[in-house]
């Protein structure tokens, strides 16, 4: 039994009390902005450069605080990871990863993750979460690629924006990363990433490009260099594309130790520093700090530019109205038995949308009939470690790194602690009640115990998984990119054995992305269960019961072979984005590759039909690069099954011939969710965004002259209609 103390109780109705979203409505960045050089105006060099920098490792509440300012008074700004929920932090909620966020293409449940996750960062007194993460999926094996939402940046972009958005309608500032082209943990912090201008822009800044649009507040730039310059001194991506092309009105923030000089990063357009130290454990050393100050007197940055920092990180903070009884900080990184108790106001709800989303994101691949596990079944057999808990204990993986036992998250930074976590065998054995019998083994490498059980069986269910993570935790060999894209714990063997002894046999992986899948073809069905946090045996219960129509989709390709995929880990110290535009699903396409499992594809318990697709193309201005294009499809969809279910209309388009587009590229989906028997009218909307590609002759986006063709399907395979329209 827990006794309260005073204190304790206090904080606890401190922490209902606290608001769950600001009653009123966030400042514009012109209104920000003037507040912000009000009391910036009232500050000294020094203030400025305080406010510009951490105070270091281990040495705050947060893993990254910058300093406060007294007459005038600005408070200590507190930072802390992570993109799926509070690190470090107790009674939070461990929810879905982006990927998995990625896979429900659910706009509404999208906003309700961010939503919540910005109501607890806000109830502990966090000023910034370090997220969303939009590190696109290069490569399958990109260690870090599950902490984002898929290999397109026109899904990145919807789901990126939906997340900050909803964070940010709490009060908090959300930190978008890792700015850019940082696709691999291999050599992050030298390696240098080069892709030609075009590629950048079209790929890997789209977007952030659409997060600055609803109002991001703040970019971290990242460890990498870009073209042989650090990210965090690269004039080109933080100063030309952030703040002149795309008018990014917040700050640009570097990396725990990512920055690499003091006048080059802050003449380059880098505003805070982190954690404050040159490197962890050079306690009392700075690129920022006194060396800016020093640096400012010494002519080698302007005062305006320090101002400017200042400003800008004041300005998000103005922009939240956090000056307006934001709530005191009541976490303790570092120490964490110290930390008040405070209870999270609605968690239980939050458990809840992170059961939901886990379940939407959860993607059929395959499945000829045998699910949803009917009334017939009276004994299932659950199979593998991935189905039951983790062997050290939740508690007992700092960052997530056993890497045993069910995977509902990968590791690194971008993690939670699990305040409880539903393994699949809790979440069956709990929904198949006394009318099914269910038995199990954690043993992968016993294959005859499995096939004997699996035999004995009405129904074998094998969970098997793939893990990765952040560079600074190694896990067999897995130095945070996958050294390959087979399953961990012997699961290939494992479910071949279990296929041979049980004709019924489903596989469910939990994964940080594609693996491949040499026994496909020997098994009923396969599903994709993702990442889906502490409800993610409730989560996975739904779906093959049945409770919950599957609707996910694929946000990335599975291919039939490693080689397939046009990108891959490069050790070398120039990773050269050779592939250009051809990212995923683009590279299929442009090569004829036919994938295992497509980008976009998921199975629902219904059937849907497309038919009488119609466009509608406007375009204003008399010069082919002038604003104004308005393109609009609608296609009727119909649910010609005997249930209820959600269907995932995705339009794709193809530029004119002769400017080097890929063959396809997706620029608008919807889910919908439609009645047996009932259809409904999906509407997409191109405009400019949509149908613009960048000029690197010129540095600006242009809609080309031509004929455009929409193809409108149930994934870049799976294309139902298709029509054209002439601009």
């Amino acid at each position: 039994m827990h006794i309260f103390s005073l204190t304790t109780t206090a904080a606890v109705l401190l922490a209902s009390a606290a608001m769950a979203a600001p009653s009123q409505r966030l400042l514009t960045w012109e209104q920000a902005h003037k507040k912000a050089k009000n009391i910036v105006s009232q500050m000294s060099l020094e203030q400025k450069v305080g406010l510009a920098t951490g105070v270091g490792w281990e040495k705050t509440l947060c893993v990254g605080n910058t300093h406060a300012s007294e007459n005038p008074d600005f408070p200590s700004l507190c930072l802390q990871d992570g993109p799926l929920g509070i690190r470090w932090g107790d009674n939070v909620t461990a929810g879905v990863s982006g990927i998995t966020a990625a896979a429900s293409w659910d706009k509404d449940l999208i906003g309700k993750r961010g939503a919540y996750l910005g109501q607890e960062f806000r109830q502990k007194g966090i000023n910034m979460i370090l997220g969303p993460c939009v590190d696109i999926m290069r490569s399958p094996r990109g260690g870090r690629a599950w902490e984002g939402f898929g290999e397109d940046p026109y899904l990145q972009g919807v789901v990126g924006s939906h997340t900050v958005e909803s964070i940010q309608d709490q009060g908090v500032i959300a930190v978008a990363k890792h700015f850019v082209l940082n696709n691999q943990e291999a050599n992050r912090k030298n390696a240098s990433s080069n892709a030609d201008r075009r590629t950048l822009h079209e790929v890997y800044v789209w977007p952030y490009a659409r997060m600055i649009e609803v109002g991001l507040g703040a970019i971290m730039c990242s460890y990498n260099q870009i073209d042989g310059t650090y990210s965090c001194e690269n004039e080109y991506t933080m100063n030309t594309v952030l703040k002149e092309q795309h008018n990014f009105q917040g700050l640009i923030m570097s990396d725990w130790w990512a920055q690499m000089s003091t006048a080059p990063s802050a003449n380059a357009g880098m505003d805070m520093t982190m954690a404050g130290e040159i490197d962890m454990g050079l306690v009392g050393t700075s690129w920022w700090g006194p060396n800016l100050t020093k640096a400012v007197e010494d002519g080698e940055v302007s005062e305006e530019r320090v101002t400017d920092m200042a400003e800008r990180i004041a300005a998000a903070y103005y922009k939240m109205r956090q000056d307006k009884g934001y709530p005191k900080t009541s976490i303790n990184s570092f120490k964490r038995d110290e930390a008040p108790e405070v209870l999270i106001d609605g968690i239980e709800e939050h458990a809840q949308i992170t059961r939901e989303i886990g379940a939407a994101g959860t993607v059929v691949l395959s499945n000829d009939g045998i699910l949803p596990l009917g009334n017939g079944v009276k004994k299932i057999a659950l199979i593998g470690s991935d189905a039951g808990p983790i062997p050290q204990g939740i508690h007992n993986c700092p960052d997530q790194n056993c890497g045993a036992g069910h995977l509902a998250m990968g590791w690194g930074s971008g993690t939670t602690d699990y305040p409880y976590l539903i393994t699949p065998t809790d979440g069956i054995t709990a929904r198949a009640g006394d009318d099914i019998e269910v038995v199990y083994t954690f043993d992968d490498y016993d294959l005859e115990a499995a096939a004997a059980l699996a035999a004995e069986a009405d129904v074998a269910i094998v969970f098997a998984m793939a893990d990765s993570g952040e560079e600074f935790i190694a896990i067999d060999g897995n130095l945070g990119d996958r050294k390959n894209l087979t399953l961990w714990h012997n699961g290939d063997n494992l479910i071949q054995a279990v296929a041979e002894a049980n004709e019924n046999t489903v596989v469910v992986l939990n994964t940080v992305g594609a693996v491949l899948m040499p026994w496909a073809d020997s098994v009923r069905s396969i599903v994709w269960g993702g990442l889906a946090g502490q409800e993610s045996g409730n989560a996975i219960s739904d779906i093959l019961f049945g409770d919950v129509n599957p609707s996910g989709r694929l946000p990335f390709t599975i291919a039939k072979n490693e080689e397939d995929y046009g990108a891959t880990i490069d050790l070398a110290h120039n990773v050269e984005y050779t592939e250009g535009l051809e990212v995923g699903y683009k590279h299929f396409d442009a090569h004829n590759i036919e994938p295992l499992f497509a980008f976009g594809h998921g199975l629902s318990y219904s059937t849907f039909e497309y038919s009488d697709l119609k466009i509608k193309a406007r375009k204003h201005g008399r010069k082919h690069h002038e604003k104004g294009t308005s393109v609009t499809a609608t296609v009727t969809v119909i649910n010609t099954g005997d249930i209820d279910g959600a269907e995932v209309a995705q339009a794709y388009i193809q530029f004119p011939d002769g400017i080097g587009a890929p063959p396809k590229q997706l620029r608008g989906f919807e889910k919908v969710h439609i009645r047996a028997g009932r259809k409904t009218k999906v509407t997409f909307k191109f405009t400019d965004t949509e149908l613009s590609y960048f000029d690197a002759s010129d540095e600006t986006w242009k809609v080309p002259r031509g004929e455009f063709t929409v193809y409108v399907g149930a994934s870049s395979r799976d294309i139902r209609e298709s029509a054209s329209f002439t601009l």
